[in-house]
């Protein structure tokens, strides 16, 4: 007998339009419309989707990047912004959830970015957004960091969905709060390559074995099914990164390909698993697999110790600055003018409907 959902989920294992956003919206939307009509009930995209995972922070001196930064600025996107609403109304035509990692732009600077991610319902509404609680290693030259607003898990008819975005999976208190809400689905969002050393200079960071090795972790602590949504590196952005500089050739291609793939609440791969080619993974998960395991460990139930462990998480959307503005009211002898005070319906650029 079946309590829990079976669902279809889908992982876009695709590489951006590289630094394109309009370009790279319309292949979400295209990818999102493929997943749909093979059924998926939710799709997921990697890391930085939209315009791109900044890989040449990793290549070069950041002295020799001043223009590439301002290109990426520029092609980041609003979360209350107009590529975010297309590709809302695509999943609301589609009937699917969506998942969607990309470089947010603060209205309170031209040069804030952060590393986000919104989850997106059949409907086509915002009902997480999170922004990277601590950018990674050379990600701190691009990205500013985050904080716990996004740390929620969403009840939806396909389950109880929660994601972090790369690195923060290793974070074991940032896991924990999803654990803690209950979750059943978890997003977990990669670039398509992440380079720390020299092919000559000894190993790459195996980031294949360390996804791997993280989700199927996370999933046998949470007894969750695991999505880990990696990006592709395509020709495009290949040459792109060639052409500035030739010697980074060797960098790219030596650095392991990430994987995209799915694990099941005991830790082991389910579904679908793409690293050389480009293309849709598809799993199908049956939450009813996360009760049984609960049995054995439940560390927010009765495999833990409350009296002597606790947790306090900060959800509030922290700002640069907070108004205490006097209520303003338009003049009274103009007669076409609405009464009373002027509200705000945003805030940080993020709908008021958008949980904080």
């Amino acid at each position: 007998m079946s309590y829990l959902p079976i669902v279809k989920v889908a992982a876009a294992h695709a590489a951006p339009v590289f630094l394109n956003k309009r370009a790279t919206v319309a292949k979400a939307i295209s990818l999102i419309r493929e997943a749909s009509q093979h059924a998926a009930q939710l799709v997921a995209f990697p890391e930085s989707f939209i315009p791109a995972f900044p890989v040449w922070a990793s290549l070069w001196a950041p002295i020799d990047n001043h223009d590439l930064f301002e290109k990426f600025a520029h092609e980041s996107i609003y979360a209350d912004g107009p590529e975010i609403a297309e590709i809302a109304a695509e999943a609301a035509r589609s009937g699917v959830f969506v998942s969607l990692g990309f470089s947010e732009r603060s209205h309170a600077s031209v040069g804030c970015l952060w590393n986000s991610n919104v989850l997106i319902d059949d409907h086509g509404a915002v009902v997480n957004h999170h922004r990277k609680l601590v950018p990674t290693f050379y990600e701190k030259l691009v990205w500013a960091a985050g904080d716990g607003a996004g740390l929620r898990v969403v009840d939806t008819p396909v389950g109880r969905i929660g994601g972090l975005i790369c690195g923060e999976n290793t974070n074991p208190l940032a896991r924990y709060a999803l654990i803690a809400q209950g979750e059943q689905i978890h997003i977990s969002s990669w670039p398509a390559l992440w380079p720390t050393r020299r092919p000559s200079s000894g190993g790459n960071f195996n980031n294949v074995a360390a996804n791997r090795l993280r989700a199927g972790a996370h999933s046998f602590e949470a007894k969750a099914f695991g999505i880990i949504s990696a990006g592709y590196m395509d020709a495009g952005m290949r040459d792109y990164l060639v052409a500035r500089d030739p010697d980074s050739a060797a960098v790219l291609d030596g650095s392991p390909r990430a994987a995209t793939m799915f694990v099941d609440p005991t830790g082991s791969p389910v579904g679908d698993m793409l690293s050389d080619d480009e293309g849709i993974a598809y799993a199908e998960f049956d939450l009813n697999r996360c009760v049984e395991p609960k049995q054995f460990h439940d560390v927010v139930g009765y495999y833990n110790r409350f009296d002597v462990f606790s947790l306090s998480v900060n959800r509030e959307r922290q700002e640069p600055v907070t108004w205490q503005d006097a209520p303003r009211s338009l003049p009274t002898n103009d007669a076409k003018a609405p009464r009373g005070k002027l509200e705000d319906h945003t805030h940080d650029g993020v709908p008021s409907n958008v949980p904080l």
